[in-house]
């Protein structure tokens, strides 16, 4: 009898990660001593987050882990390693996933209970590609946020202490990481006055806790902060999806990589503006800060046993009512932030106007104010980091600080306060006017009335949206208080008549694009009267279904990325041309045996089919090698998102195949057969280019708040013009040449221009109709880049924002709401 195989080692009764380590060391003598470059071979390989394909088991990465005893390795290290070893031994495929989970749990339970965000860490020799990518492009994003809120380096002397702990030690904002790194478990809840700098606060724990990365002591195994805009989630979203969703979309990470690392925790989330989720304080009951405290109380470390890590920042007015409703974030630390001192405010001061500077004389006309008569008002408007920006603004444009700070005799302080905070926001937007002058290259200088009116019509557009987003289950993304997003800012012009406009458009699109089909295939002059009135009705129908979509209330740019090695795309192209030459042969022999052979022989079949199976391919490859595959959408998401645009792609399809079934006088069945096919192959082809592209209904990662807006027309026209070719294809079998490629060209641009860019059409259109009513200016996009120059916006993310929400509410109209 043949003795039965020893059962393989069992991890989980390891107690100690030496003890792991050395079951996997077991687990590899059991499968037989593979090799080294064996193990590589069944490992496979996997994508990086630059795009590049390397190996999942490098050798060297396996000598190393199977030797580093003090460590526990990453579990894809650890789930790669194991099944490549049972693939060695040709251990049952069936029984493979519940050998995985023997070793996953045994990983699990290994994890220090003291340390439950620490519990995933890689071996140091390993690292992670998506973390050193996602570590960069927080550091990149970060330090442009902190620039454009400080207005340069200096950075006021905030302090904190433990919420409603007057006893409490006091900390300075440069411990913030070391205090937080004491945390057990690691929580927190930032509160402070609007102003008060907590959104500095949680930029500047973010840059801390990434330090080691700028001394080169970079620690795979610590979670990597990144900081988030909470006015972004949306009620009823797993907190968990969510954030693998802003990974993707802010910072580039593949959707893959993105789940990955908010599985495993190796993601510390900072949620900065938790009272950014709803209108004001008192406007009533707070239902999404609710909701997403309610998703982070349940969001838990690896085990699963204990709370996850997370930090929130909240306005302290909305903490008091989130209090009386009984909402608050678990097991967490809270922080309350100090206002300045006099002593703090006088030390930015210096930091700012250092003796012999132009403007230190001017630092004693605050120090005076701040110890005269009225000091008590005058600290209390100076005593957030933000009014000192101001102040300090106001001042270096020539403001008088005696005129500033004045408080008129009789006034409380709080009144007196009141004003001079007033004040020092009128002068704001024409101090930044003055001190950024407009590049005379680039046009005549903005004017502080100008500049003035501009931002308080966007700022009630943001009032606006905030209204229309509160009242969706599901807004489209950007839709907030606090997010200006280039396509959604189309209803500033009116938004009826900008909807009216779009639709007018888009039906002249349309008809164009069917009159240059009807003119290119010759459907006056061949056919039977019922052929003509099925072609008409298939027109008809493209015509409304175009109108359709042009009246759809938020139409989205479409996705993609913006920085693409050029190897890549090209690859993408020449495997997407190599797939679509045989489809397009096989599809042109199609037409020659439907058709019967009477109207084009075997070669055109061959020669115009490939032709409009490689364009088609090449098209779709190149753009589909922007995206990556767990960015993609499935073929069930694509029908479910836009099913009346898929069935504007097969009506055109069925048109294009119909021409030469007319010529051809072929029989009620080819007629039939061949229309089917043709509608069903465009149907396909359109979900494939939604597939590539990413979709019309979803944002994407983007470098810059235009890139997805830029992009959308692009890949619109070069749809548009890729079926131009395959109607250049069936018109040159009815006219010259000539006419079949003039026809071909306006019906590839009037058909992209109506289905593939109409986030864009209607963007273009609301921002001519501002321009034409005055409300805005006509380069709106050179305005948005100076007004980020001057510090009166910012860029976050894939959005714009205003400076300080203060600057907006300031600048809000009171008759902007609903």
């Amino acid at each position: 009898m043949i003795e039965e195989r020893p059962r393989p080692p069992d991890p989980t009764r390891a107690g100690s990660t030496e003890d792991f380590v050395g079951a996997l060391v077991r687990l590899k003598q059991w499968a037989g001593e593979p090799s080294l470059s064996r193990l590589r071979s069944l490992g496979g390989q996997t994508t990086a987050a630059d795009g590049a394909t390397v190996d999942t088991l490098p050798k060297s990465t396996v000598s190393h882990v199977l030797r580093q005893t003090d460590r526990l390795p990453r579990w894809d290290f650890v789930r790669a390693f194991v099944t490549a070893c049972f693939h060695y031994c040709e251990y049952p495929s069936e029984l493979i996933p519940g050998e995985l989970e023997r070793w996953r749990a045994a990983r699990t339970a290994l994890a220090e209970p003291s340390v439950p965000v620490l519990v995933d860490e890689p071996a140091l020799a390993t690292p992670d590609p998506a973390v050193e990518l996602l570590i960069r492009r927080v550091l990149r994003e970060e330090d442009r946020a902190r620039k454009g809120l400080l207005g340069g380096y200096n950075l006021a002397a905030l302090s904190f202490s433990r919420y409603g702990d007057p006893g409490e030690t006091t900390h300075d904002l440069h411990t913030i990481g070391r205090f937080f790194d004491g945390l057990r478990p690691r929580r927190l809840l930032v509160v402070g006055e609007s102003g008060a700098g907590k959104t500095v606060l949680a930029i500047e724990l973010v840059l801390q806790l990434l330090e080691p990365v700028l001394a080169g002591r970079l620690d795979q195994g610590k979670p990597v902060p990144v900081r988030l805009n909470a006015a972004r989630w949306t009620l009823g979203r797993p907190f968990e999806t969510w954030l693998a969703e802003q990974l993707a979309q802010d910072f580039g990470l593949a959707a893959k990589d993105a789940q990955r690392l908010v599985r495993d925790r190796r993601v510390l989330p900072v949620v900065d503006g938790l009272d950014e989720l709803d209108p004001e304080p008192g406007w009533g009951r707070p239902r999404r800060a609710i909701g997403l405290l309610a998703e982070l109380n349940r969001y838990s470390d690896l085990s699963g046993r204990r709370p996850g890590a997370v930090v929130v920042t909240c306005r302290a007015d909305r903490h008091a009512e989130l209090r009386e409703a009984g909402a608050g974030l678990d097991d967490a630390a809270q922080i309350q932030l100090h206002s300045l001192t006099d002593q703090q405010i006088g030390a930015y001061l210096r930091a700012r106007w250092p003796d012999g500077h132009p403007h230190a004389a001017r630092r004693e006309a605050v120090h005076e104010a701040l110890s005269g008569p009225a000091g008590k008002a005058v600290h209390a408007a100076l005593s957030t980091p933000w009014r000192l920006v101001l102040t300090v603004t106001a001042v270096e444009s020539g403001a008088d600080p005696d005129k500033l700070l004045r408080v008129e005799p009789g006034l409380d302080s709080g009144e007196g306060a009141a004003r001079i905070v007033r004040r020092l926001l009128e002068a704001y937007v024409p101090a930044a006017t003055v001190l950024t002058p407009r590049a005379a290259a680039h046009g005549a200088a903005y004017q502080p009335d100008q500049v003035r009116s501009w931002l308080v019509l966007l700022a009630g557009h943001l009032r606006r949206q905030a209204a229309r987003g509160a009242a969706a289950d599901r807004p489209p993304p950007g839709l907030t208080a606090i997010d200006i997003v280039p396509h959604l800012l189309w209803p500033i012009g009116g938004r009826r008549i900008v909807l009216i406009v779009h639709c007018l458009a888009c039906v002249l699109f349309a008809c164009v694009a069917m009159l240059a089909f009807w003119t290119g295939s010759a459907a006056d002059a061949a056919g039977t009267g019922a052929e003509r009135v099925l072609t008409l009705t298939l027109m008809a129908s493209w015509v409304a279904l175009a109108t359709g979509l042009s009246l759809s209330p938020w139409p989205a740019a479409a996705g993609g990325r913006s920085e693409v090695p050029r190897r890549r795309r090209v690859l993408g192209g020449l495997l997407g041309a190599l797939a679509g030459l045989p489809v397009g042969v096989l599809g042109g022999l199609a037409g020659l045996m439907l058709t019967g052979g009477r109207i084009f022989g075997p070669v055109f079949a061959v020669a115009a089919g490939g032709t409009g199976g490689l364009v088609l391919g090449a098209v779709i490859g190149l753009t589909a090698a922007g995206r990556r595959g767990a960015e993609r959408m499935t073929v069930s998401e694509v029908v479910r998102a836009e099913p009346f645009t898929l069935l504007g792609f097969g009506l055109c399809g069925a048109l294009t195949g119909l021409a030469p079934l007319r010529l051809a006088h072929a029989g009620p069945l080819p007629l039939a057969a061949g229309v089917a096919g043709s509608f069903v192959l465009a149907f396909a082809l359109g979900v494939v280019f939604k597939i590539a592209t990413g979709g019309w209904s979803r944002d994407a990662e983007l470098a810059h708040p235009r890139e997805a807006l830029h992009r959308n027309p692009l890949i619109g026209l070069a749809f548009g013009l890729t079926g131009g070719v395959a109607a250049f294809l069936v018109f040159i079998m009815n006219t010259g040449v000539v006419e079949s490629l003039v026809c071909a060209l306006v019906g590839g641009v009037t058909f992209g221009l109506a289905f593939g860019a109409v986030a864009w059409a209607r963007t273009m259109i609301g921002l001519a109709v501002a321009a034409m009513r005055h409300l805005l200016p006509l380069r709106l996009w050179a305005f948005l880049d100076w007004a980020c120059e001057a510090r009166l916006l910012r860029v976050s993310g894939a959005t714009y924002q205003f400076r300080h929400r203060e600057l907006q509410d300031f600048l809000t109209p009171p008759d902007s709401g609903g």
